[in-house]
């Protein structure tokens, strides 16, 4: 056999040998999973919850925080680490459908600097008061705004989120007219709706379960098409008299353009297995989240079909940040 011949051969087994010494070691340290928002919030606990359970299937995972710039920050330093495996992010509706739309110039792009791996859970938003305000109902509210248009606010985590976007296309369809405050996380504009210094508060139910299950907060409508089965008191939007209302956010992990094929086939199995977990189940919805496990496949097309969905919105909206 020709030298030429011999080393090609050779330079191919090691090779294989390669990639499958590495899809066999893989995790050999810890994964980081980016969340792109403070701790607290509904993204966080979810992947807090998602990462303990993973660690059955031999995982250490430490969870890093990087809030700013409407989850860009947390993401665009997820696409931009190397693609070795070990740096992944916990994304959602806004930062990787959203802000392709709401932003002049966004760092990275969703759909070509990102590997999906898996879709991990969704959950509608929910309209909260301060247990002590006047409005019980989302027909109070409504009257209200009418009489005094502007002078009834709302918070959300931050411009362009699902819920800010949601809470605009409210106010389209309820024809009343809300100033918006947004707040760079959860905790701040949960506490100044409780002590009743923020009128409304509009976020996913994970974010927000714990204050309305310790009393603090009352619930008044959700955004989904049927109602939440752990807030089933509470009634949708559509059957308060909007037909069709829906707004609902998506999570999931995703990693650099570029990753081995093999660790994202071994990701994605080992994320679907603990989603199948009852426990996790059971604490996902008790904190108001529904499984919702996917191939890398059906989760890219849902990023896509969903910058059409939200690009859509946001320009009818006018919102815009540069």
């Amino acid at each position: 056999m020709p030298f030429s011949r011999r080393a090609a051969l050779a330079w191919a087994a090691a090779s294989f040998f390669a990639v499958a010494a590495h899809a066999q070691a893989w995790p050999s340290k810890p994964v980081r999973i980016v969340v792109p928002f403070p701790a607290g919030g509904g993204t966080d606990l979810i992947t807090r919850e998602v990462a303990n359970k993973l660690t059955a299937s031999g995982y250490t995972s430490v969870i890093d925080n990087k809030p700013g710039s409407g989850g860009n920050l947390g993401v665009d330093a997820a696409a931009k680490s190397a693609p070795d495996g070990y740096t992944f992010v916990m994304g959602q509706t806004s930062n990787l459908a959203i802000n392709p739309t709401l932003y002049a110039k966004l760092p990275y792009d969703p759909t070509k600097d990102l590997t999906p791996i898996s879709l991990v859970a969704s959950s509608p938003l929910v309209i909260v008061t301060g247990v002590d305000s006047p409005y019980k109902t989302l027909a109070d509210v409504i009257k209200a705004a009418k009489e005094k248009p502007g002078t009834l606010n709302y918070a959300t985590s931050g411009n362009g989120t699902v819920a800010h976007l949601a809470a605009e296309s409210f106010q389209k369809v309820a024809g009343i007219k809300l100033t918006h405050v947004p707040y760079k996380g959860a905790a701040q504009g949960a506490t100044d709706v409780i002590s009743g210094q923020v009128h409304l508060y509009v976020s996913s139910i994970p974010t927000l379960i714990g204050h309305i299950k310790s009393g603090k907060m009352r619930p008044i409508a959700v955004t989904a098409l049927k109602r939440a089965d752990d807030l089933p008191q509470v009634p949708t939007i559509a059957e308060s008299g909007f037909k069709d209302f829906e707004a609902v956010t998506w999570f999931g992990i995703l990693g650099p353009a570029n990753l081995p094929k093999e660790v994202v086939a071994k990701f994605n199995a080992d994320i679907n297995k603990a989603l199948k977990d009852a426990d996790l189940q059971k604490k996902l919805g008790d904190q108001g989240a529904d499984i919702a496990g996917s191939t890398p496949e059906q989760f890219s097309k849902l990023i896509r079909d969903d910058i059409t969905r939200w690009g859509k919105i946001v320009k009818e909206s006018g919102a815009k940040v540069d």
